[in-house]
């Protein structure tokens, strides 16, 4: 028999066949709903078992007064663990039944932190043994978040997906999702809509214990399906609705602030109960029984013991011998291969439990820990198989609730202690239910490793709050699985360390090559990239040496276009701004996109006062973007609010690639949320929506190559220089300090601001409520050019003044084509030209004011027109 069969065997025959005991009344048949449905008119109408399963409670939340209490969930109430497990066990085959075995085998179960973290992986179980992975509100640092929702009426809404394996959402086979009751819908809606815009799948099933959604909400999810094209099923224990008259949560605030006032006004306290009053107590002390605990009132019966009778908890330690690297639960995923090794290892770990326990106990509880629900239970189970003891389950919560020791009423007591996991959402209450008073002869608490602080230990700690009601405290602490994180990358590169540009403008998330030998002459370059024996970002040209006579037209080019370059900066990052603010991280194409970043940095700071981050990356041609950078940007910042930046657009090969590169990205990473729009200044070719002008005209920048981008090379990605966990490379050029403008640049457009920020406003609100939809017209034109001139590679065209300019500073030009009439914009391309010897032809129809053409038949040598090579 096969590992996964024998698995499910040990689920299936540890599963009491019934499942239905555990009903919500006392031994006299009183229903723990009555109390409040008698004082606010709450009625649960439906199927029978509705009030079996269910009980009703008051608790502190702005939203919703009344809760839903299940009986059956091991939460709230304890009770046996063979009634949760089989609950949850049957709701997976179930769903089996309705996929299914071919598409059950596919499926994936996602639950809900923190209630349903326990049902959930019961359903997985009873599924067919699939991989499970629940929400989280326990962030972890460095790990991206493949997902999140909220959920409207909790009292704790912002719900994490980190799996491990990002892997396992990205599947198309069915999605099972997991809550312990089906309200109104909402976060389902919201859960699907955030999953489906990411992993977009054709079928859904939603598994609840209870079905109380109204008929107006049962039609909003079937509207839902329709609108996103897929099937959602829905499987629940029972279906019912609440009938809530009008005004019932004002009057439950009142009846629970009324109690409050009492308990405050008579100077009552209890260790059961610390906020909040009880009931009169009625009757004499709580006695054993062996009937289950769901059938007869939780409540407490007798004084609380205010020190603990036995040995300091401190002191009754298990080690259960947890398995090495088994994750603790599903928080990072639980696959098929953690469950075989949990049910193989769980007999010897309930057995150590058992030894533990005081030679004459009957009666004992497990308390598992907040979203640490499945692994107690399991134990739980296992030790209600095999120890011969009476055994219940419930788990420590957030959720606030109002207590009143009443037999008509579904939580009778109440402990408080202080958190003791350090939660990210800072310190607070948490609570433990219809455990104290309860006459457990032992309370065995399940914790993780992050749990086992000194706030657990602590005089008003959870240990001592149950020492106070149970003559023995046993503590068992499993240790919490930390995913295996992607190796450390390193914090960015910054000046003057590393480039000429102050450290708060740009951070490098490159390495830096600085002392390895990269540079090849251009002839020898060409010849390897066009023949396929290199790629061009293998290796690195000269880099090119102005003459005096290019470094005045740089100058002069600059003094003329700096308010042009300045506005289209303003109309760029306002239109950045509006569409995709308040506070974007701008992240440049290194290189050429770094000056224009920096731009965008200081324009925002100059009319908003903001702040914004600013790293540059690299992005290879038919490689890529930097993965790595990706994942350190994800780890350190939402990709939602990432915005790529570039100086301008060619034919638009690099919006491609970006956009490529990111599908492939979130495929293999599963991390979502990076847009693959470019915010560039210039787009000649129509290529993007966010532009500070489609005018091709000069950028200064486009003039030089490293002494306008901070004195750094264009990105290198050689595998013998770039590992799988490390950024791409370049170097800096610091003995080129001498000839640098880098920050000469920079501080002649920015100078230029004041004097165009209303105009720039203005053209960037009209141009938000225009269509700038593009429209590729740059890339027809390429297409056209290759025909005319016989070209067969569109990468060896490239269109307006950057990129004519690119050519004839690092490649062996072949031609260039000038649109008749071009001015100045051209003065620095001419003289370029003519010191390689290329000649420059006038061209009608072209939507750039330039073309470079590299030479499409390339032996070493060849240079221009003429075939021969001519010195820089």
């Amino acid at each position: 028999m096969k590992k996964a069969e024998k698995a499910e065997k040990a689920v299936n025959e540890g599963v009491h066949r019934e499942v239905s005991s555990g009903a919500a009344l006392d031994a006299e048949g009183v229903w723990s709903g009555s109390w409040v449905a008698e004082r606010l008119g709450v009625e649960l109408v439906g199927e029978d078992r509705l009030t079996d399963l269910l009980g009703l409670a008051l608790r502190r939340n702005p939203k919703r007064a009344h809760l839903l209490v299940s009986n059956v969930l091991g939460k709230h109430v304890p009770q046996s663990p063979s009634v949760v497990y089989g609950h949850g066990v049957e709701l997976g085959r179930r769903v089996r039944e309705l996929l299914g075995a071919e598409e059950a085998g596919r499926a994936v179960v996602l639950g809900y932190a923190e209630t349903a973290t326990g049902l959930g992986h019961s359903v997985a179980d009873g599924l067919g043994l699939a991989p499970y992975l629940h929400s989280t509100r326990r962030p972890v640092a460095g790990l991206a978040a493949a997902g999140g929702f909220e959920e409207a009426h909790s009292h704790a809404t912002s719900h994490l997906l980190l799996p491990e394996d990002p892997a396992l959402l990205t599947g198309d086979g069915p999605l099972v999702l997991v809550d312990d009751e089906f309200s109104t819908g909402n976060t389902v809606l919201n859960t699907v809509r955030d999953l489906h815009g990411r992993y977009p799948r054709r079928r859904y099933v939603v598994v609840a214990l209870v079905d109380m959604r109204s008929a107006e909400d049962a039609g909003r999810l079937e509207g839902f399906a329709r609108e996103i094209g897929a099937r959602v099923d829905l499987v629940a224990a029972a279906s019912g609705t609440v009938r809530l008259p009008e005004g019932v949560l004002e009057k439950g605030q009142e009846l629970v602030a009324r109690y409050e006032s009492e308990s405050a006004a008579e100077g009552r306290t209890s260790d059961a109960a610390p906020s909040w009053p009880v009931a009169p107590r009625g009757g004499a002390a709580y006695r054993h029984s062996p009937a289950p605990l769901g059938q007869r009132p939780p409540g407490a019966r007798g004084t609380a013991r205010t020190t603990p009778t036995g040995p300091h908890p401190d002191g009754n330690r298990i080690d259960l011998h947890w398995p090495a690297d088994l994750p603790d639960g599903a928080r990072h995923g639980f696959t098929p291969a953690h469950r075989e090794r949990l049910e193989a290892a769980l007999p010897g770990m309930a057995a150590r439990i058992a030894d533990a326990l005081p030679v004459d106990a009957r009666r004992v509880h497990v308390l598992g820990f907040e979203e640490l629900m499945y692994a107690p239970l399991r134990l739980a189970h296992e030790l209600e198989r095999t120890a011969g003891v009476e055994v219940r389950y419930s788990t420590t919560t957030r959720s606030p609730v109002l207590a009143v020791d009443d037999p008509g009423y579904a939580i009778r007591t109440r402990l408080a202690f202080p958190a003791h996991d350090d939660p990210a959402d800072g310190p607070g209450e948490r609570y433990v239910y219809n455990v104290a008073g309860a006459g457990f002869d032992a309370v065995v608490a399940v914790v993780d490793s992050a749990g086992d602080t000194p706030a657990l230990h602590a005089p008003d700690g959870l240990l001592a709050r149950l020492a106070a009601h149970t003559p023995r405290v046993l503590l068992a602490v499993i240790p919490s699985y930390a995913p295996e994180r992607p190796s450390m990358l390193p914090e960015p590169l910054r000046g003057p360390a590393f480039s000429s540009y102050a450290p708060e403008e740009v951070g490098w998330l490159l390495q830096d090559l600085s002392d390895v030998t990269l540079e090849a002459p251009t002839e020898e370059r060409e010849e390897a990239i066009q023949s396929g024996g290199a790629h061009y970002a293998e290796s690195l040209p000269v880099e090119y040496q102005p003459s005096e006579r290019y470094q005045e037209l740089f100058h002069a080019a600059l003094d003329d276009s700096a308010a042009r370059i300045a506005q289209a900066t303003g109309v760029v990052t306002e239109t950045v701004l509006a569409e995709r603010g308040p506070r974007p991280v701008l992240v440049s194409l290194a290189r050429a996109g770094t000056p224009v970043g920096i731009l965008m940095r200081r324009w925002a700071q100059h009319r908003h006062g903001l702040d914004l981050p600013h790293y540059a990356v690299s992005i290879v041609r038919g490689r890529g973007i930097d993965a790595n950078a990706l994942r350190w940007l994800a780890a350190h910042h939402d990709p939602r609010d990432v915005v790529f930046v570039d100086g301008w657009t060619g034919k638009g090969a690099i919006t491609r690639e970006l956009a490529q590169a990111l599908e492939e990205f979130e495929k293999s990473d599963g991390i979502t949320g990076f847009s693959p729009e470019i915010a560039v200044l210039a787009d000649p070719g129509s290529c993007v929506r966010t532009y500070g002008t489609r005018e091709d005209f000069l950028i200064p920048s486009a003039c030089l190559n490293s002494t306008v981008s901070g004195l750094i090379s264009r990105t290198v990605l050689r595998a013998d220089l770039v590992g799988p966990h490390d950024f791409h490379g370049a170097k800096f050029y610091r003995e080129l300090t001498g000839t640098d403008v880098s920050v000469t640049f920079l501080d002649a457009v920015s100078a230029r601001f004041p004097e165009v920020e209303d105009a720039a406003c203005a053209q960037a609100k009209e141009l938000l409520a225009a269509d700038r939809s593009p429209t590729w017209e740059g890339w027809a034109a390429v297409e056209r050019i290759c025909e005319e001139y016989g070209i067969h590679d569109v990468n060896l065209v490239k269109p307006g003044v950057g990129e004519t300019t690119r050519v004839l500073l690092r490649r062996v030009p072949w031609k260039i084509l000038a649109r008749a009439g071009a001015g100045s914009d051209l003065d620095h391309v001419r003289l370029l030209a003519e010191q390689r010897g290329v000649p420059v032809e006038e061209a009608a129809d072209l939507p750039y004011t330039c073309v470079g053409l590299i030479h499409p038949k390339y032996t070493r040598g060849a240079t221009g027109a003429d075939g021969k090579a001519v010195s820089v």
